[in-house]
């Protein structure tokens, strides 16, 4: 299958099943954290959009423990960049549907969670298609060292994702079952 085949049958499926209540549990990131010896303060998330795995209550976890949290907006030219968010500040809808932060601040993340539509044993994975975070992880990896963690649901997992020269692997995956 090719990637536009994974995504749509996945996207199918995710909307079908209605997991709201399934949770990533938030101790297997920071175990994640802990056995790599990560101590970046900065974690980037995602506002959970088209039945993705809902990324606020770790964010909420993540904050109390005195991170800083940003999300992705898009920019012109198809560029993403991650800005300053509080649980508490409010969010925008950009033209994709997607709710934003409001904030001007760039914060570069050290820990990156990521969505996905599919992943495989490889953690290669299958986004939208626009390519917004291997372009991301591709000009912050020249800044900085990032880890990144896709959130998925375990049924997501495919077992082969077809790949070019622009897909970054993602370091680790965490689903509701790991």
């Amino acid at each position: 299958m090719n990637k536009s085949e994974i995504r749509k049958n996945l996207l199918k499926i995710r909307k079908k099943k209605g997991l709201q209540s399934l949770k990533i549990n938030f101790r297997h990131i920071v175990k994640i954290l802990k056995k790599n010896k990560i101590t970046s303060k900065i974690i980037g998330g995602y506002y959970p959009y088209n039945f993705e795995i809902d990324a606020n209550s770790i964010l909420n976890q993540f904050e109390r423990r005195n991170y800083q949290i940003s999300l992705p907006k898009v920019r012109e030219n198809s560029q993403m960049d991650f800005f300053h968010w509080s649980t508490k500040d409010p969010l925008s809808i950009n033209h994709y549907g997607i709710p934003e932060p409001t904030s001007n601040k760039i914060l570069y993340p050290g820990i990156l969670l990521v969505p996905l539509i599919a992943f495989d044993k490889n953690l290669n994975r299958v986004g939208y298609g626009g390519g917004f975070y291997d372009r991301y992880l591709k000009k912050i990896k020249k800044r900085k060292n990032i880890i990144t963690i896709g959130l998925a649901y375990s049924f997501q997992k495919v077992k082969k994702i077809p790949i070019n020269k622009h897909d970054i692997k993602l370091d680790f995956v965490v689903t509701e079952n790991s």
